[in-house]
């Protein structure tokens, strides 16, 4: 799932506090838990001297083979069994008083009294306190972890805001830049290094794109009027030419083949004119476009082409394909399928237009070709066959119409011996 720049360092910085926090806090319990245990331990190591000292000076003090008052008692053991190591364990006993068992802490040891023979010395002491104090304590350091862990994300998040602000104003600036209508963009103050270099590089790269597009206008504009201009003055004293009767055939003939190489002139220039103005996004404006009525359309206009070239259309509209789209390059783009299912048919002449679903919009045509190669057939000046009047650019006008619009796709595929160019939302 895409996020935001903030967001998304916001992520790791919290994910990271959590992971040291909570080894800190471990850690910090384990170290307070081994305290708390060392002291009492400390306790029962001092208070083991001071009752095998008192059993040699007291008798009596052997024959303590019960807890009492005193929390201790000894037994006599066998020699075998003789262990005068320390040995310490937490266990629970029950309390009567409370009717419930209580934690204590027990030592275990050993040692040979006064009469020469091997006792054993246990030693209780109750833990209800130390373990109420880690229990407190382990509730005010969650609490502490908490509202650190709290504040910190409050701060990061404040603070990341604040430090991003300079780039989420960047980054307006640019959703609001709109290739040449150029505004100058407002330079924006920051104390951050790279953010002031982004914004320099931005706005040089603006500069440069501005400049190559007012270029490109230039020429558009000036190639218009110093292409066209000549290519109709030639044309019309071709036509005047042909108007006389002072020439042989093979001289009429090899003026209209002249008239004819300057009409693909004219076609071939306003086609790469129009390419310059669609990759320079001029046609910016978008409605809700109906295919089935606009194919309809251009029908209509090639109705007369059809019947010269006695070319059959079949139409199957099972549906209504609407998206939303430049209105004249729309009827560009379907034109141009149009007449490049008709220049590239065989003696089947067949044409068929489907719209079988929303969707999805197919072109079909005969020909004498086989499959197209799909990595070249978008390509500028890429000719499907010999067809006298193609110029190579009808499918690469479509392909750049469609990345202009980014609302259709088009896919090729050459099925029970059709070519379909396939449209598709």
């Amino acid at each position: 799932m895409k996020t935001s720049l903030k967001n998304y360092t916001f992520r790791y910085l919290t994910i990271s506090l959590l992971a040291v926090l909570a080894i800190w806090a471990i850690l910090f319990r384990s170290f307070i838990l081994d305290e708390v245990y060392d002291n009492v331990d400390d306790g029962l190591k001092n208070q083991k001297i001071e009752i095998i000292r008192q059993s040699y000076v007291d008798p009596e003090v052997i024959k303590t083979n019960k807890f009492g008052l005193n929390q201790f008692r000894i037994l006599p053991v066998k020699p075998e069994e003789y262990n005068e190591m320390n040995r310490l364990t937490n266990e629970m006993v029950f309390m009567p008083y409370d009717g419930e068992d209580e934690p204590y802490r027990y030592l275990r040891t050993g040692f040979y009294g006064k009469d020469g023979k091997p006792y054993a010395l246990e030693i209780r002491t109750s833990t209800v306190e130390e373990d109420d104090l880690i229990y407190d304590l382990s509730m005010a350091l969650f609490a502490l972890y908490f509202f650190i862990l709290i504040s910190i994300l409050l701060v990061n998040h404040f603070a990341l805001k604040k430090a991003y602000q300079p780039f989420d104003k960047i980054l307006k600036q640019l959703q609001s830049y709109r290739f040449g209508q150029s505004k100058e963009l407002k330079p924006i103050e920051t104390n951050v290094i790279e953010f002031e270099l982004l914004q320099s590089e931005i706005a040089s790269m603006i500069n440069r794109n501005e400049q190559v597009f007012y270029n490109q206008k230039v020429f558009i504009g000036n190639a218009s009027h110093e292409l066209q201009t000549p290519l109709a003055i030639a044309i019309n004293k071709l036509d005047l030419l042909l108007e006389q009767d002072n020439f042989e055939e093979k001289d009429y003939i090899q003026l209209a083949e002249a008239k004819n190489s300057l009409w693909r002139m004219v076609s071939l220039n306003r086609s790469l004119l129009m390419l310059s103005k669609i990759e320079n996004h001029q046609y910016n404006i978008k409605e809700e476009v109906n295919f089935n009525q606009l194919i309809q359309e251009t029908l209509d206009d090639y109705e007369a082409i059809f019947e010269t070239e006695e070319i059959k259309i079949i139409t199957e509209f099972n549906a209504e394909f609407k998206t939303l789209f430049n209105k004249d390059l729309a009827n560009i783009l379907i034109s141009n399928l149009i007449r490049n299912a008709i220049k590239h048919n065989n003696k089947e002449k067949l044409i068929l237009i489907k719209i079988n679903h929303e969707n999805e919009l197919s072109i079909s045509n005969t020909s004498d070709l086989f499959a197209l190669n799909t990595s070249e057939i978008y390509n500028r000046f890429y000719k499907q066959g010999f067809h006298i009047e193609s110029n190579g650019l009808g499918l690469s006008i479509v392909d750049t119409i469609l990345k202009n619009q980014e609302t259709i796709q088009i896919d090729y595929q050459y099925k029970d011996g059709l070519h379909q160019f396939i449209l598709k939302k």
